[in-house]
């Protein structure tokens, strides 16, 4: 079967349920953005510190790195998969750049390239586990978190790694391109890459055959099988760029900190994957937004950073962060088409 007709076909499967879903994407992204416009409300009227600037960029920078992590969940979930690696893998990232950088002493951009390339490898793997193996992707991610937990910890000697030889790093995420050109906007480099990366993302979802794949797989696997599409290559296609987005997040979370902290990353996963639910990807797969996503992941920003300006303990804000993860995935349950 010829690439052509394999995608014509691929794109049958799909349009019947796009046009289902079309209407409840559209109306989840509404609801989200108008959620996201009563917390900025309700918190600004609690707190009269919560709209200073400092606290914007404060939550700017917070949803950067969270975001990130949030679109490479949203490839993985779209296919009907699950990723619990993704916050450890950042950490592993990081560690690697600290590794290339301050324990070798090798240029800027070769610990860039590090972070990146071990990201996308270690999301190759999980993608082998899933695709070729046949490990169920929750127990396959499980796996995976744990190990590079542990590689963290054992690279580094439990032992943070500081970029101080390399004074061009902390720029990644804390210097501010736009202020440079705009002063009243010191809006950091972090979130710029965040709005870049998530422009690129929806490209690549939207507009590419790897997008229709990416779709195909979480709408009807078996029929894009038998439509003769490679399957595997595709899901493991998947998994690897949502790795290499984890490095980007690794990137910029080191940056932020200047340093590569081991014990660092669990736990990232859980706000990760409530904010791609929140923005609308369905857990069932088959449907989602990057635009979602990023709605999503600033709920979840001006959330916690909201109850702690409000002086509301850490162990109430975990309970409101989890009674959210429960209400997104009813609500995802909800608006299925019957």
């Amino acid at each position: 079967m010829t690439p052509n007709l394999t995608i014509m076909n691929v794109s049958r499967v799909l349009q019947g349920v796009k046009t289902a879903a079309f209407t409840s994407n559209a109306r989840q992204k509404l609801l989200a953005f108008a959620s996201l416009l009563g917390l900025l409300l309700f918190f600004s009227m609690a707190s009269p510190s919560f709209m200073q600037t400092d606290n914007m960029v404060g939550i700017l920078q917070a949803t950067a790195v969270n975001g990130v992590l949030a679109i490479a969940c949203t490839f993985v979930i779209i296919t009907s998969g699950i990723d619990l690696s993704v916050g450890t893998l950042m950490t592993f990232c990081a560690v690697m750049a600290g590794v290339v950088l301050t324990y070798w002493g090798l240029p800027f951009y070769l610990g860039v390239l590090a972070a990146i390339f071990f990201g996308a490898l270690s999301g190759f793997i999980s993608g082998v586990l899933i695709a070729k193996l046949k490990i169920p992707p929750f127990i396959a991610t499980l796996g995976m978190m744990l190990m590079l937990k542990g590689l963290s910890l054992v690279i580094t000697h439990s032992k943070p790694i500081y970029f101080n030889d390399t004074p061009e790093f902390p720029l990644i995420a804390q210097d501010s391109l736009i202020g440079y050109f705009l002063p009243e906007l010191p809006i950091p480099n972090a979130v710029l890459i965040l709005f870049v990366l998530a422009v690129v993302s929806s490209l690549i979802l939207n507009k590419t055959v790897l997008g229709t794949y990416t779709f195909a797989l979480g709408s009807n696997e078996e029929a894009v099988r038998l439509s003769g599409v490679n399957v595997d290559r595709w899901k493991i296609i998947v998994y690897t760029l949502s790795g290499a987005i984890c490095g980007i997040a690794g990137l910029l979370i080191a940056s932020r900190l200047n340093s590569a902290q081991p014990s660092l990353g669990q736990g990232y996963e859980l706000d990760a994957i409530a904010a791609v639910v929140i923005g609308g990807t369905s857990l069932s797969g088959g449907a989602g937004t990057i635009l979602g996503t990023i709605i999503g992941a600033f709920i979840m920003s001006v959330l916690t950073n909201g109850l702690r300006i409000m002086s509301v303990a850490q162990e109430w804000q975990t309970v409101v962060t989890g009674l959210i993860i429960i209400a997104a995935v009813y609500a995802d349950i909800l608006r299925k088409p019957k």
